[in-house]
């Protein structure tokens, strides 16, 4: 045997003892929590526009680009529901979470329009900080795409 195959052979096996022994790398945080799940309730009710399933903190706070645009609870619920901002929402795709104790991290891409023609596609990460079941502070960068 060449010493290219004993090399390669070698690295194999040692790949194959790392992931039989769970030695290979960090164990990523589960996905399925309760506070993706509340993550998610909010971001389902941008296009539902039905906030009842979002757990505010009543002195939560959402900050998009830079700028405060949610002051409280209950006005995040309100703009969700009845906010023009979010009538234009048609939908959204590709959404990914990851976790790190009490912050969950959502990037998704996010479709608006009018009446069923898409006017802009918008790549967006919404940072979100939830203590106690409920959601403290929300962080959004938006950027459109092509």
């Amino acid at each position: 045997m060449r010493m290219t195959h004993v090399a390669v052979l070698a690295a194999a096996a040692v790949a194959a003892f790392e992931l039989g022994t769970g030695i290979a790398g960090a164990t990523p945080e589960p996905l399925d929590t309760v506070n993706v799940h509340l993550a998610g309730a909010y971001i389902d009710a941008l296009i539902s526009h039905d906030a009842s399933a979002v757990r505010f903190a009543p002195n939560a706070t959402r900050v998009e680009a830079g700028l405060q645009t949610g002051f409280s609870g209950p006005q995040l619920s309100n703009d969700l529901e009845h906010g023009m901002q979010y009538s234009l929402v048609q939908r959204y795709y590709a959404l990914r979470y990851s976790t790190a104790g009490d912050v969950v991290t959502a990037r998704y891409l996010l479709d608006s329009g009018i009446a069923r023609v898409r006017l802009v596609t918008v790549d967006i990460t919404e940072t979100f900080v939830i203590r106690d079941g409920l959601i403290q502070t929300i962080d959004a960068t938006i950027v459109p795409v092509g």
